[in-house]
């Protein structure tokens, strides 16, 4: 499918500097651009490449100004980044339409309650009392237990794993081998030095437009749910244990893990590999830095960083000390032999 950059410059409210009958079927890199894609050029670093690209149209910014000749016809809008996403999302559900119906190798609870337009793919298993809501698909060798409801146009991709009682709402995307609503990590020692599991009777409650990475695993609660926000991205890898409730819009990278009870506030940034302890309160609006161990409450609007984390600020100066640390001992030891012979 071909569209123009007037069609696209009224997808992404640009204005078009060029040829407005100049068409593109598909999406490039600056770098990469050929003849009949659509690039951006949103990172100053790859200015250079709006002189050189065969792209047929470029998103740039409002503010830019071209210092050489190029070729490719702008469409200038006021985030650049933004509006090539919104072309992405365009672009992608216009080349993945929703199938619908029951692939024959599936299998589904007679008592589940699907909806007509429910894609299940090969393979996939819906378990007993189960809710599938409007336009939901799950992708061929998934499994959905018993007691689930997944809301409209949620899409379970291959492998994934929803399990007895995880409520899930509209507009989710679960990853390839998400396992969602396992049991927590409860044990308890006994007296003669073992341990005596602890029963996981809760379940996992997730919120509308919820995104959740291949391999990430989201335990059931002891009592009560372990909740995901509203607006949620989780990155890949990320353990998420029993009882735990992350606020609206906050984002999760890679290899984290948050131990049980513990609460996360909203709009929160939280990099990869970081580990947080378990019955902490995470305020709303915090930033965290990549490997940081958490193990502490934090409040609002804090910008950490370390093990154990603090003050991203103050980290920052630490560590300038910590790096000239052999310096500093140097001329300790210099300034001790110096005192001794006085």
């Amino acid at each position: 499918m071909k569209f123009t950059a007037s069609q696209i410059a009224e997808l992404v409210s640009g204005k078009v500097e060029g040829n407005t009958n100049v068409e593109v079927n598909r999406l490039s890199k600056i770098e990469e651009g050929t003849d009949g894609s659509l690039s951006f050029l949103a990172n100053p670093k790859y200015t250079s490449y709006l002189y050189t690209t065969n792209a047929s149209i470029t998103l740039v910014s409002d503010e830019f100004v071209a210092e050489k000749k190029f070729k490719t016809t702008l469409i200038r809008v006021a985030d650049p980044y933004e509006a090539f996403s919104k072309l992405l999302e365009h672009y992608n559900q216009i080349k993945q339409k929703l199938p619908s119906g029951i692939a024959k190798t599936a299998i589904v609870s007679e008592d589940a309650h699907v909806a007509k337009s429910v894609f299940v793919g090969d393979f996939s298993r819906v378990g007993s009392n189960t809710v599938l809501e409007h336009h939901v698909l799950i992708h061929p060798h998934a499994f959905v237990g018993d007691n689930v409801s997944i809301g409209t146009n949620t899409i379970i991709h291959i492998g994934a794993r929803i399990l007895n009682d995880t409520v899930i709402g509209e507009n989710c995307v679960i990853h390839s081998n998400a396992v969602i609503g396992a049991d927590g990590f409860g044990w308890a020692p006994n007296e003669n030095g073992s341990y005596d599991k602890v029963p996981q009777t809760g379940n996992v409650v997730i919120g509308d437009h919820v995104d959740i990475g291949a391999n990430t695993t989201i335990d059931r609660a002891t009592l009560g749910a372990t909740k995901i926000g509203t607006g949620v991205k989780l990155d890949n890898l990320i353990q998420i244990g029993h009882n735990v409730e992350i606020g609206d819009h906050t984002v999760i990278a890679a290899q984290t893990g948050i131990a049980g009870s513990t609460k996360i506030g909203t709009h929160c940034q939280i990099g990869g590999q970081v580990g947080i302890s378990g019955h902490l309160t995470i305020g709303n609006r915090v930033g965290i830095q990549a490997k940081s161990g958490i193990l502490k409450n934090i409040k609002d609007d804090s910008k950490i960083m370390g093990y154990p984390a603090f003050d991203y600020t103050a980290f920052n100066k630490s560590y300038v000390h910590f790096r000239n640390l052999h310096t500093h001992i140097t001329d300790l030891q210099t300034l001790k032999k110096r005192l001794e012979h006085e």
